[in-house]
């Protein structure tokens, strides 16, 4: 765990994480000063100078799922998160998986009891 911090100073243990694709996470263990801040983490994270492709302050960060800003105060065992731009709205990609899965496949009629009434 790199340690980005002096000795006389208190320290924070931090993680960072990013996922560019599905299946594929980069996390970094930090040690920062305890007055450090999201952006911060992430200068110290060097996960910026391999995503080259995301501004930091057009990025989307979160902190243990609640969306946060550069600047947000960070605590000890904090996570924060980089999170990427979805390609497909979940609403449309639900819809789209109903169709090809057709309607007896997918949703409450998959198993029906035997004897039951229709959508039970």
């Amino acid at each position: 765990m790199p340690n980005r911090s002096t000795a006389s100073e208190p320290v924070i243990r931090v993680c960072v994480v990013y996922a560019p694709a599905a299946r594929e996470v980069y996390e970094v263990a930090l040690c920062l000063a305890e007055a450090s801040c999201v952006g911060d983490a992430l200068r110290h994270s060097g996960l910026l100078q391999h995503f080259s492709e995301r501004d930091p302050h057009k990025m989307v960060l979160g902190v243990w799922g609640r969306r946060v800003g550069l600047t947000h105060a960070l605590r000890d065992q904090d996570r924060v998160e980089i999170y990427r731009p979805l390609r497909v709205d979940p609403k449309v990609a639900r819809r789209e998986r109903f169709v090809k899965q057709g309607a007896r496949a997918a949703g409450l009629f998959v198993k029906k009891r035997p004897g039951a009434k229709a959508g039970y």
